[in-house]
């Protein structure tokens, strides 16, 4: 066991000294905490009274929760203090501690500063935080993007127990958010949570979000733009890819959406209108064979962040080859398509992601083990492209019809019997 969990291994970067955790960061690591209705037992390792990780965890703090405090080695007066400082609601949930065994099993755990350093010291101490995380918890680690060892040992594991995985450039320097699962975690747990803050999408107003995909895009516009008018002085062909940033950007907005609160609903995985309600068996998912398929077509003009219909367990995910022909066509069934197969309470339930004869590029954030709530993001697909959800066909009664328009996370598409 390590002598000083309060202290995780850490190098200083040249130049940069010592990594500091910004309020996007922090909004990441604690997504995992924010997004559980609870009641939660949660865990803050490494904390100080100015970590911005504190800040975002105690405002997500629900009042059935509790809070447990490890202090970074050297700051547990002064984090006692500041606890104290917020009230009787904060005291009454949260408490310090002097060492990582006085806490109790978490539901999630959080390490509030950037673990870099070996390989090895990394992979020791992310074993002893384990010990201390209940059945199907999560714990949440950043490290730095691709600077050290410990991040390239961050990778691997996260692709054994990785539940999900967030760029944050907007923190100096750039981090990688990891979330780990090492045990499974009951089914239940999926009915009570809200869809995760995602960092790869960019606020612009309350209501309007833009897919990092999109700033990348129009980055690269805005970026041959400059070439083309330093290159050619005299010509405007560079106007031709500036102007062009603005729709390839809009093409990749994400709207907030209000989820409907009936629990028998289950929602739109896509904007678009409905291409075909049918009943068809298929054996590739297990059993159930006998779905209710909804079929929805996406056109440029639509959104095309993806949204899971019902909360469940990803337990599954392939990809399966084929061509491109046009998604509102019947040879769309054939052509290059994702399948994520999410675990419900009501059976197994099926999204896939279609191309079409212009979208070529599937995006799934949703790795398998990880938990979806409704209506939570989980891809997108670029250009026009179409959705599938396969239902349990006993299960589900079908609420919309062909020519319907729908609106991912929003629209009622189907209610459980």
């Amino acid at each position: 066991m390590l002598s000083d969990m309060s202290q995780p291994p850490r190098r200083p970067i040249p130049l940069l000294g010592e990594i500091r955790l910004g309020p996007r960061a922090a909004r990441a690591l604690t997504a995992e905490l924010a997004r559980h209705a609870g009641p939660k037992n949660c865990l803050l390792v490494a904390a100080t009274a100015d970590s911005a990780v504190l800040t975002t965890a105690l405002e997500g703090l629900l009042p059935n929760d509790t809070l447990t405090l490890v202090p970074l080695t050297g700051a547990a007066d002064e984090l006692r203090a500041h606890v104290a400082s917020l009230g009787p609601w904060i005291a009454e949930r949260v408490r310090v501690v002097d060492t990582l065994t006085e806490a109790d099993p978490a539901d999630v755990a959080i390490l509030a500063e950037v673990l870099s350093g070996s390989a090895e010291s990394a992979r020791g101490y992310l074993d002893e935080l384990g010990k201390h995380l209940a059945e199907g918890g999560v714990l949440s680690v950043a490290v730095l993007a691709g600077f050290d060892d410990a991040a390239e040992e961050l990778g691997r594991q996260a692709d054994f127990t990785g539940v999900g995985s967030d760029l944050v450039l907007r923190n100096v320097p750039p981090v990688r958010v990891h979330r780990l699962r090492f045990t499974q975690p009951r089914l239940a747990v999926t009915d009570r949570l809200a869809p995760a803050y995602r960092p790869s999408s960019v606020p612009l107003t309350r209501s309007m979000h833009i897919d990092s995909n999109g700033v990348a895009a129009a980055g690269i516009a805005l970026g041959l733009a400059a070439a083309l008018r330093v290159s050619r002085p005299k010509s405007r062909l560079w106007l031709l890819p500036a102007l062009a940033a603005v729709p390839v950007a809009a093409f990749f907005r994400d709207p907030n959406r209000d989820l409907p609160e009936h629990a028998s609903a289950v929602v739109a995985a896509s904007d678009g209108h409905v291409l075909s309600v049918e009943r068809l068996s298929d054996q590739r998912f297990g059993s159930p064979s006998d779905y209710l398929r909804i079929a929805v077509f996406l056109s440029v003009l639509d959104v095309h962040v993806n949204r899971s219909p019902v909360a469940g367990r990803v337990v599954d995910y392939f990809v399966e080859d084929g061509g491109f022909a046009p998604a509102m066509k019947p040879a769309a069934e054939h052509n290059v398509a994702a399948y994520t197969v999410l675990e419900t309470a009501h059976g197994r339930v099926v999204v896939a992601q279609r191309t079409g004869l212009i979208a070529r590029r599937i995006v799934q954030r949703a790795p398998v083990g990880s938990l979806l709530a409704r209506g939570e993001r989980f891809g997108l697909i670029r250009f026009g492209s179409r959705t599938d959800v396969y239902l349990p066909a006993d299960a589900a009664e079908p609420a919309v019809q062909k020519g319907d328009k729908v609106s991912g996370g929003a629209t009622v598409i189907a209610r459980w019997r």
